[in-house]
């Protein structure tokens, strides 16, 4: 990549396609082979039936903090219910959209760690917040601004952070990233499991 250059962001795959596809595909079988039935997933996962249904049909979509409940219900981590089982994850997985154009997650890399490591880019444009819910316990973050200024709102703390800095913090709690200033916020989200 040349300087000043943008990193390739994947486009947002059509309704049935992409990311939508493989959490459709992953999340019936991962239900089955738990033994589940989507009224008995949602129950234990804490969201509607109808949002399962959706999303097994490959044409809702879905938070971050759903996939996580949903993942944690079934005993398995998010990249389990998000990547293509046929491949590995080699390329960027498009993972969220926010409300303003320009917002999005982007699952770069996903390795082994105690449980697992993933790296996200994310972009917030000006104005976008998006909010995290508490993590399980040991669960840790590390963000690093690339252009834009990132305010994080914890329940005992505000922290901002300019371009070119960088914070570690634990994710135990529920956390607010806000885009601050009139330019988009770019960032790397390192999630240490």
């Amino acid at each position: 990549m040349n300087e000043g250059q943008e990193p390739a962001v994947p486009p947002a795959a059509p309704k049935g396609a992409g990311i939508l596809h493989h959490l459709a595909a992953n999340l019936r079988r991962l239900r089955r082979e738990a033994g589940l039935s989507q009224n008995a997933l949602a129950e234990r996962a804490g969201v509607s039936r109808r949002m399962l249904v959706g999303i097994e049909a490959g044409d809702s979509n879905v938070s971050l903090s759903t996939l996580d409940k949903i993942a944690h219900a079934l005993g398995v981590l998010l990249p389990d219910l998000i990547v293509d089982r046929e491949r590995p994850l080699e390329s960027p997985v498009l993972a969220w959209t926010g409300e303003r154009p320009g917002s999005t997650a982007v699952l770069r890399h996903a390795v082994p760690a105690a449980r697992l490591a993933e790296l996200w880019e994310w972009t917030l444009a000006p104005g976008e917040t998006y909010e995290s819910p508490a993590d399980p316990q040991d669960w840790s973050e590390m963000v690093f601004v690339i252009a834009g200024r990132l305010r994080l709102t914890f329940p005992d703390r505000v922290l901002t952070i300019e371009a070119g800095h960088s914070a570690a913090y634990r994710t135990d709690r529920p956390i607010v990233f806000t885009a601050l200033g009139e330019v988009p916020v770019r960032f790397l989200r390192n999630v240490v499991i």
